[in-house]
């Protein structure tokens, strides 16, 4: 079932034992402490780990004006970008010495194609993440609706074995790494 980012912090409010809310503006003290830590709570679980529903390929801008120093050519980052993961040219997602600065990805390519991770509508967020998300944002609303640490303290566990569970899940979606090369094994042949 596809949640809102209401629906979101509702049930993490309600692992809390807190009143439920309808928007982040209805002027409640729930409504403001959902509203200002869903979206950063949220980011930072997102960019936590390179999760399959989350990252995408795209060919970047090239700027007119080049880096100061260091690279040739500079690229504008996608409006989502969260996090990069790797970057290429010629078709390949990976392989491109580059550095991230001032929301650009400086290198020596002519043409980039940049694999990262973006920020998903919570709709197209899988139930494994969603529940990640609940179980940690329950344990960021916490001390500040029930000013209890032990509570959060327990809630900030339960949290970290729900995000190593999702991780987990989504590894599973993905056929398993391989080595493209082992040097090792070419000596011998």
């Amino acid at each position: 079932m596809a949640l809102s980012s209401i629906a979101l912090c509702a049930r993490a409010l309600l692992k809390i034992g807190a009143g439920t809310i309808t928007s982040f503006g209805e002027g409640t003290a729930e409504a403001e402490i959902a509203a200002n830590l869903y979206p950063s709570t949220r980011d930072a679980l997102l960019s936590s780990h390179p999760w399959r529903f989350a990252t995408a390929l795209t060919s970047l801008a090239r700027l007119a004006a080049p880096p100061l120093a260091d690279f040739r050519n500079a690229f504008q980052l996608p409006p989502d970008f969260l996090r990069a993961l790797s970057a290429g040219i010629g078709g390949r997602g990976q392989g491109l010495s580059y550095r991230l600065a001032e929301q650009r990805l400086h290198c020596n390519a002519d043409a980039v194609v940049l694999t990262y991770l973006f920020r998903p509508k919570e709709e197209d967020f899988p139930p494994f993440f969603s529940q990640a998300l609940i179980t940690r944002l329950a344990a960021e609303f916490c001390i500040p609706l029930t000013e209890s640490t032990a509570r959060a303290e327990m809630l900030h566990k339960l949290a970290e074995e729900e995000l190593r569970r999702a991780r987990l899940v989504d590894s599973q979606q993905d056929e398993p790494a391989r080595l493209n090369s082992f040097p090792l094994v070419e000596v011998r042949s």
